[in-house]
Formats: structure tokens, C-alpha cells, sequence
């Protein structure tokens, strides 16, 4: 037995969920689709016939099979089947293999096949990544068995997850294209992503053309047909479509948390009722990654979780409230509210050419300058839209302030009470570039009395991203940071950083005007950023002030 099998054990052992039954049995059968392409699908269940309330997975990774297998016999212990196909292309299963095409309509077959089996009762349908992927396909199919979902580390706004301000997410997309192209790809992947033009990277370095990866790197507008139609624009529309109950679980530093926010949102009124959101403070793996901070309350076991839910939905048969659950970076516990958490106050801190960061905006303007090269990006330590690069993602200690000469670092007193921070911070700052396009990137850090920095939230923007820029003349830009839970203690400060690469959570502005991904070359800018007067660059954070009480997770 592997370890990763063994821990999945004894997270079953661990959870509180009893063993119901003795014997199990397992099976193996090939389930077609409309097109007489055949998939291949095991099962496990307890003896007996049934019926039995029953959970359904949908996968694309073979390598994760025993995993799988291991899932389906715990789950028979406690009394449910449990079914696995694995996506066109891949595990055995007939067909090519083609990322995202197939799973609407191969899924509705198979949620269809399963419905239709005399030994199912009830159907709940659990997914994590891409498993969530091939669940948020089927919403609008759902056969009246199915009862509710768990749908984890994924969201159904693509574009979210590829882009931010035009800037693209390689390690999350050019890392995920190298590792499933169906073809094996062992170049360099940080020479990849800096190859340019970067749309021929899979000719010159990949060893033939990705036509997908082509569209992704040459779609930056989130208004680009390529995201409005086909699948992408088919799986926007999903939370609407969706009308049973679904527990959506993220992670403040998982890079699908700012897609599936928008996806929470938008959910059905009959979904939404009944649904759950669930963030924690862990990775894609659901590892922790709050450097230097109190995390035993995290709650972080995926089969816990989906054990939770599916007991009250589908053993229970339950309809559970509408909830939702934050875990508060700082404080280790977790927050508990009926909806999306409104009515912050509004906490504003003015950046001034001196390096400070001011409850009030200076009366005179002021100018602070770098000099940004492409050529000697600075590379990502510390972030939450990062995959590939795992050991750099999260809530880590930063360098000193101002500690490269293309940083600007802005810093506040020390904070006289404590605030807790729940939802999306904002970023306006005016800047000018003697570029005709560029990017600024900006980098919340939360500071200990004794000086240590963590990183607590960032993004980019570009200056020609929705409109020319004319070089030398100042424009007003904005950042929306991902939603966070995080608490400041008395006497901690905040800390801005100011730069204009962080790479490879995005790719390196080449400070050329186009498509970036047709870019052959870049220059040098000028940067500078204004403060102060007609000029009131801000971060706006929504606070709790003072932190109301918490109650301690059930």
C-alpha cells in the first residue's frame, strides 16, 4: 500500500464517520457514449443489492487510480457505492484525448447510465481540480437522482484562472499544458515561458503545435469570442444552470479561488439556498501555507469534508441552510455567516513619495520612479495564483523593503487596534511609463512588531490592457485583489510593494504595445508612480474595526 493511499485511510478513520458494512465487492464495465466511444468505469459497493446512496467521480489522471480505488473501498465500509470513469483519452478509456471538449456531453452520458442503475439510490457527485471540472459540466443534465455536489479547487470562469489585467497565469496554465499535452514535454518550463514569441513556444520547444494553448495565449480580453463561446462560454453559464445544493470548497491560496468566487456567485437561487462555501487557508493540495502564523484549527482534510456533506445530504437526506465558512488567517479560527460577508468598513491608506502609507492622502503631490527591465524579472515568492511553482505560494516572509531597485516599498504605522479583513481589497494607483505599455504589480504584506513581512495579497495591471496609452501621460489604475480573511493584530503595520514583474505568476511585460504573445522583443521603461494631491494612490481594504467576535469552529 502507498502512503498516499495509507493517509487516505486513515483520514476515513479519523473522520467520525462509523464502518457500516463488512463486505464489500468491486467491479469493472465500459460505459458508452453517444458516439459509441467507450469509457472505462469501476465501481465499489456494499453487498447486499442495494439500493445505496451513491458518490461519482470523473477523471482524467490514470496516475491517481489507486487513490481512486482506495476512496471506493472506505466508502462501501460506510454504505455507499462509489463509481469512477475515467475522461475520453485517458486511463484506459477509448478515444483522444482532449482537454475540457468531451466532458459535457460524455458526462451527461454517464451521469445518465448511472441513474438508470437499479443499486443507486442517490447520487451525489464529488470532484476536486479537474474532477470539479467534469462535475460543473453536467449542471444543466442533472437526472433526479442526483442530490447535491462537492466541487473543490475549481471555478467555471476560465478566463479568471488565465488571465489577470492581460497578463497571463503560466504557472498555472503553460505548466498544466506541458504535463497533459497527451505527448510527454520534458523542456525547460521556465525557458518556456519566456520564450518568445511566446505562440510558437510549442513548435520551437514542445515538439508540435498545442492548438489550445494557441487560443489561450491569444485571447487576453475576457471579452474575446474564444471565452464567450464554446466550452469555456458553455461552463460560464453552469452555476445557473446548477439546482441542487453544492458545497464549494477553495483555499485562500489555491489559484482557482478568484474563479470560483465569481462562480459562487452566480449560482441559481434554488442552488444558492442550500449551498455552502467553504475557504480555508491551504494550497491546491490543501496544504498549509501561512508562514510564521498559528494554524491548528485549519480543518484542511478533503475527506472529512466531503464525508460532512455527504452524510447531511445524501445519507440524511438532508437540505442543508445556506453557509458560509471562513477561516481567518491570524486568528486560526473560522468565521461562520448566513452569505457572502458585507457591511465592512472602509479602511483607506494613501501612498506618499516619503515611502509611508497615510490614513489621509497628502496635500502635495509627489513621484516616486524605477527603472523595470524585462530581462531581470523578479521572480514570485509568495503568492495565491500559483501551481507549478508550489513551494512560492502562500503567506510568506518577504525580503526588506525597497530590497531590489525596480521595488518601491510603502509602509504604515503601527495599527492601534485590531482589524480583521474579510473580502477584496483594491489598489488604485496613478502611474506613468515612457513605455508604450507596461505593467504594475502590487504586493499587500501584513508586518510583525519585529519587523518580519508576509505576503497577504497581490495582482497586476497594464496600462494599454483596454485602451492605447500614450507614454509620459499619467492614468488612474486599478487592482482587485482576491478575496481574503485575515486578521491584524495591534502594533503590526502594512507594507505595499510597487513593481512591474512577478514572474511566473504572470507572464514578463515586454513593455511593448500588442498582443503579448506575438511579442519578439523587449526594451526597458521608465516607471513612475504618483501620490499625494490631484494624484491619491490608495489601498482600500474592507475591515471589521473593531474585530467583532468570533465564534470557534463546531
Amino acid at each position: 500500500m502507498s502512503d498516499a493511499c495509507e493517509r487516505i485511510r486513515q483520514s476515513y478513520r479519523s473522520s467520525g464517520v462509523p464502518e457500516r458494512q463488512t463486505d464489500i465487492e468491486s467491479g469493472g464495465t465500459w460505459v458508452p457514449c453517444r458516439d459509441g466511444i467507450k469509457l472505462r468505469t469501476f465501481w465499489y459497493r456494499p453487498k447486499g443489492g442495494g439500493p445505496f446512496p451513491v458518490i461519482v467521480q470523473r477523471s482524467c489522471y490514470p496516475q491517481a487510480e489507486d487513490g481512486y480505488r482506495t476512496h471506493g473501498q472506505e466508502l462501501a465500509k460506510r454504505g455507499y457505492g462509489y463509481l469512477c470513469q475515467f475522461c475520453r483519452g485517458t486511463g484506459g478509456s477509448e478515444g483522444v484525448w482532449e482537454p475540457n471538449v468531451n466532458e459535457a456531453d460524455d458526462g451527461a452520458d454517464f451521469i445518465r447510465w448511472v441513474n438508470a442503475l437499479s443499486w443507486v439510490s442517490d447520487i451525489g457527485y464529488w470532484g476536486c481540480s479537474y474532477l470539479a471540472n467534469t462535475g460543473w459540466a453536467i449542471t444543466g443534465v442533472l437526472p433526479e437522482k442526483v442530490r447535491s455536489m462537492l466541487l473543490s479547487h475549481y471555478g467555471t470562469e476560465r478566463f479568471t484562472s488565465a488571465y489577470q489585467s492581460g497578463m497571463f497565469r503560466h504557472d498555472i496554465l503553460t505548466a498544466w499544458a506541458m504535463g497533459n499535452a497527451g505527448r510527454p514535454i520534458d523542456a525547460d518550463y521556465q525557458a518556456s515561458c519566456l520564450y518568445r514569441p511566446h505562440n510558437r513556444v510549442d513548435e520551437a520547444m514542445w515538439g508540435g503545435p498545442l492548438p489550445w494553448y494557441r487560443e489561450w495565449v491569444s485571447n487576453p480580453h475576457r471579452s474575446d469570442p474564444y471565452w464567450q463561446k464554446g466550452y469555456w462560454g458553455f461552463l460560464s453559464g453552469a452555476p445557473e444552470r446548477l439546482k441542487v445544493p453544492v458545497c464549494i470548497v477553495e483555499g485562500w491560496y489555491d489559484h482557482h479561488l478568484g474563479s470560483a468566487m465569481e462562480t459562487y456567485h452566480r449560482l441559481s437561487l434554488q442552488a444558492a439556498a442550500h449551498s455552502r462555501l467553504i475557504i480555508g487557508c491551504w494550497n491546491h493540495g490543501f496544504g498549509p501555507c501561512a508562514e510564521g502564523k498559528v494554524q491548528n484549527n485549519l480543518q484542511n482534510d478533503e475527506v472529512h469534508q466531503m464525508l460532512d456533506w455527504f452524510e447531511e445530504t445524501l445519507w440524511r437526506k438532508g437540505k442543508p441552510p445556506r453557509r458560509v465558512d471562513w477561516y481567518v488567517i491570524g486568528a486560526d479560527a473560522w468565521r461562520h455567516f448566513p452569505a457572502y460577508p458585507t457591511g465592512m468598513d472602509e479602511m483607506n491608506l494613501y501612498l506618499s513619495s516619503s515611502g509611508a502609507l497615510l490614513p489621509q492622502a497628502p496635500a502635495l503631490s509627489g513621484e516616486n520612479h524605477y527603472v523595470y527591465d524585462p530581462q531581470n524579472p523578479i521572480f514570485t515568492h509568495g503568492a495565491e495564483s500559483l501551481f507549478a511553482t508550489g513551494r512560492e505560494v502562500g503567506s510568506l516572509r518577504q525580503p526588506e523593503p525597497g530590497w531590489r531597485k525596480d521595488v518601491l516599498s510603502f509602509q504604515s504605522a503601527p495599527l492601534a487596534e485590531e482589524r480583521t479583513i474579510l473580502g477584496r481589497i483594491r489598489v488604485e494607483l496613478y502611474v506613468k511609463s515612457d513605455a508604450p505599455d507596461t505593467a504594475f504589480t502590487a504586493r499587500l504584506m501584513e508586518v510583525t512588531p519585529d519587523g518580519e513581512a508576509y505576503y497577504l495579497r497581490g495582482s497586476i495591471v497594464t496600462l494599454a490592457h483596454e485602451e492605447p496609452y500614450t507614454p509620459g501621460t499619467v492614468r488612474k489604475v486599478s487592482m482587485d485583489l482576491w478575496d481574503v480573511a485575515y486578521c491584524l493584530h495591534k502594533g503590526e503595520r502594512l507594507r505595499l510593494d510597487i513593481a512591474s514583474s512577478n514572474f511566473p505568476e504572470y507572464a514578463v511585460h515586454s513593455n511593448q504595445a500588442g498582443l503579448w504573445s506575438e511579442q519578439t522583443e523587449t526594451v526597458p521603461a521608465h516607471q513612475t508612480v504618483l501620490s499625494g494631491g490631484d494624484t491619491p494612490s490608495r489601498v482600500i481594504l474592507p475591515v471589521e474595526t473593531p474585530a467583532l467576535p468570533r465564534k470557534e469552529s463546531c
